[in-house]
């Protein structure tokens, strides 16, 4: 009998206590040598504070001599950033290469308004330090648990800012203290909140990412549904990995457990018209994950279903991949290994997806009618879901995304020294770097930003940029001593090429890191440049033939003396060179 087998018939057993007395369950002399008071087991609809929740982690820590809690960095708010560690070892340090045993990653409170993940993860260490069945996974598994990662949020305590929400009664807000959606914040790492976690993925290098959520949207019959890594984003280990055995055997323990989960209802109406997957790009937990070649998933329980509910089916979740992960910890690993060797292989590779409406698969969903009628409020129709009227049919889902774009990837980088921060999130990331001894050059295909298409009011405190066209130019580029040279032969590829590749929906270029090159700084005089763009039509056949056909051709253009102007100041060695030529050189 598999790990997952005992632990299900404990499971059936354990959804029969409900969790507010689940302390009754308990072996006496569990109770008796280690008390984990869980404030919501006394009123389950409440979320614990921050102090409670420092405090249950701290005892958690004291109960058992495998169980350690530290600190992996600071938070906006300048409180620190905590981990548990369930390590069955008492190492607590990250595996050696003889170490067999898969590495799990459980981040909760990102949006402490959606704290289901909190109590989960409370519960989850107190039943492996008190219960033998689900303990024997620590054989195969360690696990480290994020009990808050918006600290800033967590204090914030309110009971109003989840308009949409059935519960609990009190519970944090979504931005931080420097008011950032924190997962908006992984890739370009703007709070110290992420500078760590950059640092701990690094260090730690987990096989599986779970990031807790309450969902917002669509009304339906299910108390728990789950996005996973769009499958055209992995490699083809991890998608047949996570995608032909995990996930069916998940869903399948989930019904089992009581807690039926549907993918992520992703909708453009209602669930009718059928449901898509997520493009979980790298500035959300998942799509940071996928960067490094780990599994990640984000679960997402429904802001409607009791507090209760949603975090016993949060507490299933957790407990059906430690049990999977401990039964696959060798397939995992092997998967994550070969995934960056895939990565390794291709010259040519992926940066752009998009959704694929004409590829589509049926999955059976439970949801409740949707229908209109007149608002009170407004007068208007308003949209309606009847949950006297619930149906079980088939409906779309677009699950595939195809490549929008895709670049070759250079033999290396060169990241000019002036751009630090860049360089600080490569380090953080754990991208190896070597700085440059001596001014040199290397020939390079560079990009010039031939048009970029920006935000027109802040998101997450940057002017996004949602376009960035390029063209190549063969330039002799120049490395100063200092420079950071990045080779592109190591495990970290796949994040380099991500982030460093302008056209890359969340490269650096995107996130304004680069902005200073897309702003002239040198200009003409009309009437003192008249007389050198004379001299230099009479001395460039080629430039005055150009400019003769540009005017024959384009009636504006004929007609604008500025417009005349600026294509010879442009096309003659007055312009500045640096203007929208892309600074970091690709060596090929």
């Amino acid at each position: 009998m598999n790990l997952y087998v005992k632990y299900i018939i404990n499971t059936l057993l354990y959804a029969t206590c409900h969790l507010f007395v689940i302390v009754c369950c308990l072996p006496i002399s569990a109770q008796t040598d280690c008390m984990l008071q869980i404030p919501f087991e006394t009123n389950d609809n409440y979320t614990a504070t921050y102090q409670e929740v420092r405090s249950f982690f701290h005892n958690a820590a004291n109960c058992a001599q495998y169980v350690d809690y530290v600190t992996f960095g600071m938070s906006d708010a300048g409180k620190p950033l905590q981990m548990l560690i369930v390590d069955k070892s008492s190492k607590f340090e990250p595996l050696g290469p003889k170490d067999k045993r898969a590495i799990i990653l459980i981040n909760n409170g990102i949006h402490p308004g959606e704290p289901c993940g909190i109590e989960a993860s409370m519960i989850l260490v107190r039943d492996l330090i008190q219960k033998d069945v689900l303990k024997e996974a620590l054989d195969d598994v360690v696990l480290l648990i994020v009990p808050v990662y918006n600290i800033g949020g967590m204090l914030n305590r309110n009971s109003h800012s989840r308009a949409n929400q059935n519960g609990p009664e009190s519970y944090g807000f979504r931005g931080n203290a420097k008011n950032l959606d924190l997962n908006r914040d992984f890739i370009k790492a703007d709070s110290r909140n992420a500078n760590g976690f950059h640092q701990l993925i690094s260090r730690w290098d987990p096989d599986i990412f779970i990031d807790t959520h309450t969902s917002n949207g669509a009304d339906y019959q299910y108390t728990m549904t789950l996005i996973a890594n769009m499958q055209d984003r992995l490699s083809s280990s991890l998608r047949a990995l996570v995608y032909d055995d995990m996930l069916p055997v998940i869903y399948e323990n989930m019904k089992i457990g009581d807690y039926e989960m549907v993918p992520y209802v992703h909708v453009r109406s209602t669930p009718d018209e059928g449901i898509a997957a997520f493009n979980d790009l790298p500035r959300y937990s998942m799509g940071y994950g996928a960067l490094h070649h780990i599994p990640s998933f984000t679960t997402e329980a429904h802001m409607f279903k009791p507090y209760r509910d949603r975090v016993a089916s949060t507490l299933l979740f957790l407990k059906s991949m430690i049990m999977y992960t401990a039964d696959n910890k060798k397939e995992i690993r092997a998967a994550r290994v070969k995934s960056i060797e895939e990565y390794q292989n291709l010259a040519v590779v992926p940066i752009k997806w998009s959704l694929n409406f004409d590829q589509s698969s049926e999955i059976m969903f439970k949801g409740y009618q949707a229908k209109t009628e007149i608002s009170r409020v407004t007068g208007k129709e308003r949209l309606v879901y009847d949950r006297s009227a619930p149906y079980e049919k088939s409906i779309p889902y677009y699950n595939r995304y195809k490549t929008d774009h895709e670049v070759e990837v250079p033999k290396m980088y060169v990241l000019p020294q002036a751009y630090h921060k860049v360089a600080q999130r490569l380090r953080d990331n754990g991208v190896i770097m070597q700085r440059a001894r001596r001014d040199s050059t290397a020939s390079s295909k560079s990009y010039r930003i031939t048009n970029v298409e920006s935000r027109a009011s802040a998101y997450e405190g940057h002017f996004l940029h949602s376009k960035v066209d390029v063209a190549m130019e063969n330039t002799v580029y120049s490395i100063s001593s200092g420079d950071y040279v990045i080779f592109t032969d190591q495990p970290k590829r796949r994040f380099i090429v991500e982030v460093l590749e302008p056209q890359a929906p969340d490269s650096y270029m995107a996130w304004n890191f680069f902005d200073g090159i897309l702003m002239q700084k040198e200009y003409f005089s009309p009437y003192i440049f008249e007389d050198k763009a004379a001299k230099l039509l009479a001395s460039d056949a080629k430039l005055r033939a150009r400019f003769e056909e540009k005017k024959a051709t384009d009636a504006e253009f004929a007609n604008d003396s500025y417009a005349q102007l600026e294509f010879i100041y442009r096309s003659s060695a007055h312009y500045e060179q640096t203007h929208m030529l892309y600074p970091v050189g690709r060596i090929f």
